[in-house]
This record gives C-alpha cells, structure tokens and sequence, in this order.
C-alpha cells in the first residue's frame, strides 16, 4: 500500500492548472458582456449626476411646482402604503396560511399588476371604479365618491401596482417562520387573533418592514396607471413622475432635477434592503 506521503497531492496554489488554467482565468466570453450589460445600466445614471444643474440645484428644488409634486408624491406613497398593509398583510397570511381550492389561481392574479402594463391597469380601474364603472357608478350614486382625477384616485392607482411587493414579501416571510411557536401560543388558549397578533406578527416584521419600504418605493415612482386613471393636474394629481415627464418637454433641467430626487430615493432604498437581500438564501 502507498503510504500517505506518497500518495499524489493536488496542485497547489502555484501549481498544475489552478494559478493558469481553465479555472484559475477570467472567463472573457462572460465578463465582457457582464461590463457591457454593466455600463448599460450605470451609464444612464451617471448621465443624469453629469448633466444635472448642480449649482442651482436647490434653487430648483424650491420652487413652488417641485414642492407641489414632491408634497403629493410623499403623501399619496405613504397613504396608498398604508392601505397595501392593511389589506395585504391579511391576503399574505391567507395565502400562506390556509388551504383552499384555486389558491394558486389567486397568488397568480396577485401577482399580475407585476407584469401588468401600468396604463392597462389604469385603463382597468377606469373601467371599474370611473364614474361608469362596475363598482364607481355605485360609489358615486349611494356615498357620492368619485375617484377618478382626484388625488384619492392617485393613491388607488399607487396601491393596484405596489400591494403585489408587498404581498410577495410578507408571504416569503410567513412561510419561512417557525410555527411552532405559533402551534404552542394556541396550545395555552390563545384566540388566532391574538396568536396573530402577538406572535405571528412579531416573527414576520423584518418581512413586513421590507415589503412596505418596496412599496413605497414603487408607489412613490408609479406613472402609467396614475396619469390613465387620475389624471395630471397640478396640485391634485401630478405626482412627481408626471411632473418629470411634463418638464422633459418644456424645461429639461427641472425634469433632471425630479429625476435626481427619485433615484437619490431608489438607492436609499435600496441601500436600506442591502443585507435583507445580500444574507437571504
């Protein structure tokens, strides 16, 4: 028999085909198009941080249409946020949590407005909630709500596109968690609710936190199903993608300046998610 010693050994670090062969060299026939996929996404933005107006940069900030929008922007985000957590978080757990026939079928038409064109969804709440919709001309005639063209109609429009991020992660969350904490809490007599509530809750947060800040984030940023179903007028409706898109045609150095707002809002965002997303799985 051989003995240990004698036994041929691996290259090493300097030797065979680790430090010069096929592992040991940079795959050229990937790495050029990675740069160029690279410099396809980076430079778009880079042109925006070149050609920004630097010096006045906060003269044009302040000015009174910029606050308009970006005022509307913050609220009608932060409302229609708050409306996906309060329908969302319950769907999540619902199709997470319990089994019922079509379940997929439903996560399925969860998930649409994803892949939705956002001026089809627009074009989807008109025909459902404008003044002659299914549902809008029953709003309009027994509470007297209209929703299209209103600011209220922003936020609707926000929430139809942003609640599937939402939902996405709150699900992930739910079935990632430990339910046996949740099977003893039961155990000692506590009610779903409260189980829910107190424990259920708890657990999912960090999925919670990071569902809601993606859908404000793309709620913040929503242009198509806005303009279609509510509109773009100033000081109710236009939001500050619209405002962009208005400013491209009549004063460009504006529309950079909105556009520097809402990247400078991405990256926070995604700087804050960095580790949910760089630690998971």
């Amino acid at each position: 028999m051989n003995s240990p010693a004698s036994r041929p050994q691996p290259p090493g670090p300097r030797g065979g085909s680790s430090g010069r062969g096929g592992s040991g060299r940079l795959p050229w026939l990937l790495v050029v198009p990675a740069l160029a996929g690279l410099a396809f996404l980076v430079l778009p933005l880079a042109g925006l941080l070149v050609r920004a107006p630097w010096p006045t940069l906060l003269v044009r900030l302040a000015e009174p249409h910029v606050l308009e929008a970006l005022r509307l922007s913050l609220v009608c985000a932060t409302v229609a946020t708050a409306l996906c957590l309060l329908l969302g978080v319950p769907l999540a757990w619902l199709l997470a949590r319990v089994e019922f026939p079509g379940r997929r079928l439903v996560r399925a038409l969860v998930t649409v407005p994803l892949v939705l064109p956002p001026v089809v969804g627009g074009v989807a709440l008109l025909l459902v909630l404008g003044r002659r919709g299914l549902a809008g001309q029953w709003l309009e005639a027994a509470f007297g709500i209209t929703l299209p063209f209103t600011s209220a109609g922003v936020i609707v429009a926000e929430a139809f596109v942003a609640m599937p991020f939402l939902v996405i992660s709150v699900e992930g969350a739910l079935r990632g968690a430990d339910r046996r904490f949740e099977e003893a809490a039961a155990t000692l007599g506590a009610s779903r609710l409260t189980v829910f509530r107190r424990v259920t809750l708890p657990m999912v947060m960090p999925g919670v936190v990071a569902g809601a800040v993606l859908c404000w984030a793309r709620a913040l940023g929503e242009f198509g199903a806005t303009i279609t179903f509510a509109g773009n007028f100033p000081g109710t409706t236009r939001t500050m993608p619209l405002a962009v898109y208005l400013a491209l045609e009549t004063e460009p150095e504006a529309a950079i300046v909105l556009s520097l707002v809402l990247l400078a809002v991405s990256v926070v965002i995604l700087a804050s998610l960095r580790d949910r997303w760089v630690n998971s799985p």
